[in-house]
């Protein structure tokens, strides 16, 4: 039957219609030397063609396999979702009438990805070349990409129609960025829940100027539901996007996107832009490039506060876009340079609830110094088009994000963390976990690399940290002294069994050596748990001494 709901094909093609002389991507030419000599332009009408050719492409070729259309395939890295290839790969599958279903090279255990394949019913596999080797075994057939346009035998030949599909028909199949019981979780994505996208798309990527294109950055890989996103916001628009030469590109690559591709809209994860913010205070080149952004949108994790606040303080238009893998975005900043510009509010095409999860916010006794807020949990409604699938439902139906914020104004929230930012006390008292590491950020941040806090269940918690290759500090007791003697004024003021005060409740660990989500790089609480809890056990009873 024919669909009133929307895709990002019959997006694509609607705005390859009305603006086919667009850019609908800048590339990179880089030389031999690795400089960027010029940026390439693909027009929408060229980006829409080249889909369509490398859907008979892959149509006629898994056909030729009894593959049909409808059916599930792999793709298993993509030439690192990257690239303009990639999204042809992709784009072309999905024009082609088969159900995609993503894995970065994050994922690099060929075990996983054959189980998971199971999991759906995949019945076929697209892989890099350099992945065949470790595929021998692999339970359905196995074809290669290739990263230049390959035309089809038949150029002629029909693809299935765009718009026969249901609501609830899978469109695409992405998984977690972190791994539950030694494998991720599976997202399926159906079309109503990309009608949805493109609806926060509108309201998300309004242009600033009826003049001009917008132009904005890639910001990860195709085979995440970030970039997946990110790039159907600007087809909504007709906007352009910028393939960078890598996700963590330089300060002076991107000044020279400012420059010779009128980027206005720069788009990235956390972790990169606080690198861009950090070079601008001693580069006044880029500092007023960024000033003169319409946006510095940034995802993923929040961003330091001392770089949020000083972008916020230079006149930066300094934009949060809270999501999620399951989600896409679903909430975003006010904006602007007054203390209420932080908070967050729902996109409008959402129906969400704010659930309450503790009902006592103020300490009653002269030992508890600090007090708390009430905590309300974020919950996904199902006539909420972005609720995510049935299997990541509770049993209530409702999706439960775990994503915890505070209702400082009537309708607009302070993120607070996720539920698992909260860990409880050995006699239940909660402990803010994330207000902790954020404090050791701020006042150590020449001396530590990273940082978490654990102790679900033990009588205070305990701080691990990456020291600083920078800092230079080898002797690990005087570090641990010294950041007692920073933090102790911010513990001064915390719950007795939220503080740590004692030089022994730190544990020092080598550079990188955390375990940390594959995607976005978040160091995970509960395996740091697991991986060091008889460290840990021995601690506690030594300290209970």
């Amino acid at each position: 039957m024919s669909s009133s709901f929307r895709s990002h094909l019959t997006v694509l093609e609607k705005t390859a219609s009305l603006h086919p002389e667009a850019s609908a991507f800048r590339l990179p030419v880089v030389g031999a030397d690795g400089a960027i000599l010029q940026w390439s332009s693909v027009s929408y009408q060229q980006f829409w063609e080249d889909v369509e050719s490398t859907a008979r492409h892959w149509l006629q070729e898994l056909t030729s396999q009894s593959i049909y259309s409808g059916s599930v395939v792999g793709m298993w890295y993509v030439l690192n979702g990257m690239a303009y290839s990639d999204v042809l790969h992709i784009y072309g599958m999905s024009r082609a009438g088969y159900i995609p279903q993503l894995f970065s090279l994050r994922l690099p255990n060929a075990d996983v990805i054959c189980e998971l394949l199971a999991r759906t019913g995949a019945t076929a596999l697209i892989c890099d070349p350099s992945l065949r080797p470790a595929l021998a075994r692999c339970p359905v057939p196995v074809s290669t990409v290739f990263d230049h346009l390959r035309p089809a035998a038949d150029p002629s030949s029909p693809l299935p129609s765009m718009y026969d599909f249901s609501p609830n028909d899978r469109a695409f199949i992405f998984h977690t960025s972190g791994s539950t019981s030694g494998s991720p979780k599976l997202v399926p994505c159906t079309y109503r829940w990309i009608d949805c996208a493109i609806s926060k798309g509108m309201e998300i990527n309004k242009p600033f100027s009826a003049l001009s294109q917008d132009v904005s950055t890639w910001m990860g890989s195709m085979c995440h539901i970030g970039q997946t996103c990110s790039l159907l916001f600007n087809i909504v628009y007709g906007s352009c996007t910028i393939q960078p030469t890598k996700i963590a590109f330089s300060s002076e690559e991107l000044k020279d996107m400012v420059q010779r591709c009128g980027l206005n809209r720069l788009a990235q994860f956390a972790t990169f832009l606080s690198i861009h913010i950090r070079h601008s205070k001693n580069d006044p080149q880029l500092l007023s490039m960024l000033q003169n952004l319409d946006e510095v949108m940034y995802a993923g994790i929040p961003i330091g506060r001392e770089e949020e606040d000083w972008a916020l303080a230079k006149g930066m238009n300094v934009v949060n876009l809270f999501g999620s893998t399951e989600l896409g975005p679903l909430m975003r900043n006010v904006g602007g340079s007054t203390p209420t510009g932080k908070l967050v509010r729902p996109l409008q095409c959402t129906q969400y609830r704010f659930v309450p999860i503790q009902e006592k916010s103020i300490a009653e006794s002269e030992q508890h110094q600090s007090t708390t807020a009430q905590l309300l949990e974020l919950v996904v409604l199902p006539e909420s088009g972005d609720c995510p699938d049935m299997s990541l439902r509770a049993e209530d139906g409702l999706f439960h994000t775990g994503d915890l914020f505070q209702e400082v104004l009537p309708g607009l929230y302070a993120p607070r963390g996720r539920n698992d930012d909260w860990i409880k006390s050995e006699n239940s008292l909660r402990c803010d976990t994330k207000a902790i590491e954020d404090n050791v950020r701020l006042q150590c941040k020449h001396l530590i690399e990273e940082c978490i806090v654990v102790g679900n269940g033990r009588p205070s918690p305990a701080l691990f940290i990456e020291v600083s290759s920078e800092s230079g500090a080898k002797d690990h007791a005087k570090v641990k002294k010294e950041i007692i003697r920073r933090i102790r004024a911010f513990h001064s003021r915390l719950y007795l069994h939220e503080r740590i005060t004692d030089p022994r409740m730190i544990i020092v660990v080598p550079s990188k050596t955390l375990p940390r989500t594959a995607t976005k790089g978040n160091i995970r609480r509960k395996e740091v748990e697991g991986t060091y809890q008889e460290m840990l056990d021995e601690l506690y009873a030594a300290t209970r001494l």
